[in-house]
């Protein structure tokens, strides 16, 4: 199997996180996590290594914008889930990819490949 690179899971659900790290890992992806809280997230990208990161936006209290702004600005990218779609999201992320829940991991999967070539942007769903 290949390697697609390093994927951050950030999802405070268990169930969901860990079927999203199955459904990646039988991919091709390494997974870092999955996490359920912003602290552990940026611990992780304090490590090294991780080349993407799905990001569930509402971790219950909190939300993972403070992860998606340091991936912007470390220059990895990223996608958002979300079962409130994109009406919620702060200006500064209007135009990232956003998909909703329930996951269609054939979805996930095409986003983080487009968003790892250069070429294609955003997904919306």
């Amino acid at each position: 199997m290949s390697d697609l690179g390093c994927v951050l899971v950030l999802e405070d659900e268990v169930v969901i996180a860990i079927n999203i790290a199955a459904e990646l890992e039988d991919a091709g992806w390494r997974v870092a996590g999955p996490v359920g809280t912003v602290q552990r997230a940026l611990a992780l990208l304090d490590t090294g290594g991780v080349t993407i990161a799905v990001l569930d936006v509402n971790l219950g209290q909190d939300h993972s914008y403070p992860v998606a702004d340091r991936l912007r600005a470390d220059g990895i990218p990223f996608v958002f889930l979300s079962g409130d779609g994109a009406r919620d999201l702060p200006e500064r992320f209007v135009g990232d990819t956003i998909l909703g829940k329930p996951i269609r991991f054939e979805r996930l999967l095409a986003a983080l490949e487009g968003l790892m070539l250069p070429s294609v942007g955003p997904v919306a769903s």
